[in-house]
């Protein structure tokens, strides 16, 4: 549970056979892991039990830790629609996970979140996880980096909030 001044803040890495997912606790500027894992689906279930699986799994972890906010990772479109529709497809389950538990939603895309996290909007996945691990102070790289790119997310959501108190203040 977070303590008053904290603000927890639930990323989530949207996949099909793998959904990463990342919370860490916010207090000013200061950021902490609180936990981080995978919605791991076996290669023989179907997309409907794959879906199921993962809008079961996701609204337990956020009924468990009562984020106050879910950062998700927008879709990007590469080479394979057939791949996109499906991760498409979770993550309708993850939005409507988040809605049904009542927690407000942030959308970021993938380029605003490398941006936000190792100030290069081009950055590889190494990249990523290595300032993932240096922001939050941890001994080692998170592993899956599914796991890494969904507090990567949250990461980029707690840094926009920053930013955007500063410009209230100005």
């Amino acid at each position: 549970m977070s303590k008053k001044s904290e603000r927890l803040i639930f990323g989530v890495d949207p996949g099909t056979a793998i959904v990463g997912w990342g919370l860490i606790a916010q207090s000013g500027n200061r950021l902490h892991l609180v936990g981080a894992g995978c919605v791991k689906n076996a290669p023989a279930l179907t997309q409907s039990e794959r879906l199921v699986r993962i809008f079961d799994q996701i609204s337990a972890l956020l009924k468990r830790h009562t984020p106050d906010v879910i950062a998700v990772e927008q879709l990007f479109f590469a080479k394979n629609v057939t791949t996109g529709i499906s991760v498409a497809q979770a993550r309708g389950v993850i939005l409507l996970a988040a809605a049904r538990a009542g927690v407000r939603l942030a959308e970021y895309r993938p380029m605003q979140i490398k941006q936000s996290v190792c100030g290069y909007a081009r950055a590889d996945k190494r990249q990523v996880q290595e300032m993932v691990k240096r922001i939050l102070n941890l001994k080692e790289i998170i592993r899956p980096d599914d796991a890494a790119d969904a507090l990567a997310a949250a990461i980029c959501h707690a840094n926009s909030a920053i930013l955007e108190k500063i410009k209230v203040k100005e």
